[in-house]
């Protein structure tokens, strides 16, 4: 079984920003997938699934991004998921808005909810999907720019975003972690 984990805020406040673009690629999935996620024991939200035909439990924490690895770990734990069958989708900074990279056993590169689960899993050597949202503009500070809605002009790029995470977590499941970063890093 892999896990793939959202990375996200609960709450209708944070629900369509940028911040949540894991959770946002997640309910993509679930849409597309016709599943659903249910509340679990684990401070999480889970769809247990067969996608592409490989079991998953699709993981969105509610324990919000910055303590993210409490709610993973011991799903991780339960389901005795070794950490090289966890992807995690999330928000990056140096990534422009659209694009998409893969990669694994890498630092938390200051993201806080990546800087959690490699504390709670005692590890890197999970895989990341780094779904690009762009830098803010001065005088926006990183923080107000991250807690922002998209606009509607960012939509369709937002949607186009979707169609190439859920291309990634299906390569990686069918063909391993190094053929999705030779196919989706080489994307424009």
């Amino acid at each position: 079984m892999h896990l793939v984990v959202g990375l996200g805020n609960p709450g209708g406040k944070y629900e369509t920003t940028r911040h949540n673009i894991g959770f946002l690629a997640l309910d993509h999935l679930t849409r597309r997938h016709g599943l659903t996620f249910a509340e679990s024991k684990w401070q999480a939200l889970c769809s247990k699934a067969v996608l592409w035909g490989k079991p998953v439990l699709l993981i969105k924490p509610l324990t919000y991004m910055n303590a993210s690895g409490r709610a993973v770990a011991p799903i991780a734990s339960f389901f005795k998921v070794p950490p090289e069958k966890i992807i995690v989708v999330h928000d990056e900074l140096d990534l422009p808005l659209g694009r998409v990279k893969i990669v694994i056993a890498r630092g938390a590169g200051g993201h806080n909810g990546i800087r959690s689960l490699i504390a709670e899993l005692g590890t890197a050597e999970f895989c990341r999907i780094r779904a690009g949202i762009g830098r803010p503009e001065p005088p926006l500070t990183v923080t107000s720019f991250v807690l922002a809605p998209f606009t509607p002009a960012e939509e369709p790029i937002i949607g186009q975003e979707m169609g190439v995470i859920a291309e990634s977590i299906r390569l990686i499941l069918e063909k391993g972690v190094a053929a999705a970063m030779n196919s989706i890093n080489a994307l424009p």
